[in-house]
C-alpha cells in the first residue's frame, strides 16, 4: 500500500505576480510503506517543495496528496492527525532546539500529541537510546552538547512522535566524515528496527546509493524517474546532463567498460564493485 501518494500535484510560487514560478509540475507518485527512498535533484529542481507537501506544510496549487490512504486537505479536522504521521527533519535541525533539557526537547512532539506521561517517558527514553544518547544526557541542556549530539537530539524529537514516514533533508550536512557515518548509520538502524518509510534528501550520490531501496530524481519541477538505484544509475549520462554526479564508483566502472573491460552489472556501491572485481579475478 502507498503510504504517500500524489495525483497531478502542482505548486506555483508567486501566482498572479511577475515572479510566478512553477516549483512542482503535475507530479504523480506512489511511495510504498517501508521503502527507504533517496531524493535527489539539482538546486531548484523542486525536491524540497515536493516533500513539504507530504505533511501539509504547503497546500497544493492543484492536485491531491494522500497520506496513509487519506487525502491530506479534504477534511481540515483530520489535518493535524495526518501531519503527525509524517515527520520532517529540516537541514541543520539542531538550530530548532529550544527547551531547557534534552528530555524536554525530545518530549515536545509527543506532548503536543496529547499522550500520557508514561507513554511520553517511554518514547523519550527509547528514542534517546536508539540515536545513541545516554540517559545521563537527558537532564542536560541541549546547548551544552556537541554539534553531533545536538543533531541526534533534534532527530530524536521527530522520531519520538513515531511517524509512519520520516523525511530527512540533508541530515549529515556539515558533519565530519565520522559524524556523517554515525548519523546515517542511526537512520539506517532506525529503518531496520521500525520498518517505517524513510525519505532521505541528499546531494551525496554515494549516501543515496548505499542506503536507498528506491531513488526519486526531480528535474525542472517534474519527476525524472523513480526506480531502484541500479536502474537509476544505469542512466548515468542523463543524470550528468542534468547536473547530477553519479557515485564515484559508478564512474570508475563506466571508465573500465569504455576501455573494453566487460562488466555485466551496473555498479553503484563500493562493496558491490569489490565483489564483482574479486569474482572476475578468481575466474581469470
Amino acid at each position: 500500500m502507498a503510504v504517500i501518494k500524489t495525483e497531478n500535484l502542482s505548486y506555483v510560487y508567486g501566482e498572479g505576480t511577475p515572479f510566478r514560478k512553477i516549483a512542482v509540475d503535475n507530479v504523480n507518485i506512489e511511495i510504498e510503506e517501508g521503502e527507504f527512498v533517496g531524493v535527489i535533484g539539482h538546486t531548484g529542481s523542486g525536491k524540497s517543495t515536493l516533500i513539504q507537501h507530504f505533511n501539509g506544510l504547503l497546500r497544493p496549487t492543484s492536485g491531491k496528496v494522500f497520506v496513509d490512504g487519506e487525502e491530506l486537505w479534504k477534511d481540515k479536522s483530520k489535518l493535524r492527525a495526518l501531519r503527525f504521521k509524517v515527520g520532517l527533519v529540516f537541514q541543520y535541525p539542531e538550530y530548532q532546539l529550544f527547551e531547557e533539557t534534552v528530555y524536554k526537547d525530545i518530549a515536545f512532539g509527543p506532548t503536543n500529541m496529547g499522550l500520557s506521561r508514561d507513554e511520553i517517558d517511554r518514547r523519550v527514553r527509547e528514542t534517546a537510546r536508539m540515536v545513541g544518547l545516554s540517559p545521563s544526557l537527558l537532564e542536560k541542556s541541549p546547548f551544552d552538547l556537541s554539534g553531533g549530539q545536538k543533531r541526534r537530539v533534534a532527530i530524536a524529537g521527530v522520531m519520538a512522535m513515531e511517524p509512519k514516514v520520516l523525511i530527512l533533508d540533508e541530515p549529515a550536512s556539515g558533519l565530519d566524515p565520522k559524524g556523517r557515518e554515525q548519523i546515517l548509520g542511526l537512520i539506517r538502524d532506525y529503518h531496520k528496527t521500525t520498518r517505517n518509510t524513510i525519505l532521505l534528501i541528499s546531494h551525496s550520490m554515494e549516501d543515496v546509493a548505499k542506503h536507498s531501496s528506491k531513488i526519486l530524481v526531480m528535474n525542472n519541477a517534474q519527476v525524472f524517474c523513480y526506480d531502484t538505484p541500479q536502474r537509476v544509475f544505469h542512466r548515468a549520462n542523463e543524470l550528468e546532463q542534468m547536473g547530477l554526479a553519479v557515485p564515484q564508483i559508478t564512474r570508475v566502472f563506466n571508465r573500465l567498460k569504455a576501455r573494453g573491460i566487460s562488466i555485466d552489472e551496473d555498479v553503484y556501491t563500493v562493496d558491490f564493485g569489490r565483489k564483482l572485481l574479486l569474482e572476475r579475478l578468481k575466474k581469470e
